[in-house]
C-alpha cells in the first residue's frame, strides 16, 4: 500500500467508526476461503459489514475518533483482525455464536456496543443477551400498558359490585 492509499483507508475506517455505535473485533485467522465466505454471507444476511483490517491502520483510525473512548480495545489489536460493524448490539455476537457451532472461529477479541467495551471471547454469551433498541421499547410499552389495564379492569369489576350492593340496599329499604 502506498502512503496515499493508507491515508485514504484510515479516513474510511475513521468515518465508519464515527458512524457506527456497534462494532466487534474478531480473530478469523486459519479459516479457509470457503469458510470465511460462509461467515461473510451470514454477516450480510444479518445486516453486518465484515471487514478484515490491518491493526496499525485501525489503531490510527481509533485515535482520530476523539468523541468516543475505545479504552482497552487497542490492546487487543494483535494478530489478524476482522471488524464487524452492525446497527444492532447483539447481532454480531449471535452470528459468532451460531457460526462456532460448526467452526472453531471467529474468536471475539473485543466489542464496542454503544459506549460499553467488552474484552475477551468469554463475553460472547453476555453480548448475545443484550436487547436491541426495538426490544427494549416494546418491553417498556408493555410495562406501561399493564398497570393501566389492571386499573381499568379493577374499576369495571368493582363498579359492578358497588352497583349490586347499592341495588340490594335500596331494595331492602
Amino acid at each position: 500500500m502506498t502512503k496515499e492509499e493508507k491515508a485514504q483507508y484510515i479516513d474510511e475506517l475513521t468515518a465508519e467508526l464515527q458512524e457506527s455505535g456497534v462494532f466487534y473485533l474478531a480473530d478469523t485467522s486459519e479459516l479457509t476461503v470457503e469458510t470465511i465466505n460462509q461467515l461473510r454471507k451470514k454477516c450480510f444476511q444479518s445486516n453486518i459489514r465484515l471487514k478484515v483490517v490491518k491493526n496499525t491502520l485501525l489503531e490510527k483510525a481509533m485515535e482520530r475518533v476523539s468523541e468516543k473512548n475505545y479504552g482497552d480495545l487497542k490492546a487487543v489489536l494483535a494478530g489478524p483482525t476482522a471488524v464487524m460493524f452492525a446497527e444492532v448490539g447483539n447481532a454480531p455476537a449471535k452470528v459468532i455464536k451460531e457460526f462456532r457451532k460448526k467452526n472453531s472461529k471467529p474468536i471475539l477479541k473485543g466489542a464496542y456496543v454503544e459506549e460499553a467495551i467488552y474484552i475477551g471471547d468469554d463475553q460472547v454469551e453476555a453480548l448475545t443477551s443484550i436487547k436491541s433498541k426495538e426490544e427494549l421499547i416494546g418491553e417498556i410499552v408493555t410495562l406501561l400498558q399493564s398497570p393501566a389495564k389492571n386499573v381499568i379492569s379493577g374499576l369495571k369489576g368493582q363498579g359492578g359490585k358497588i352497583a349490586g350492593i347499592l341495588k340490594t340496599l335500596s331494595e331492602r329499604a
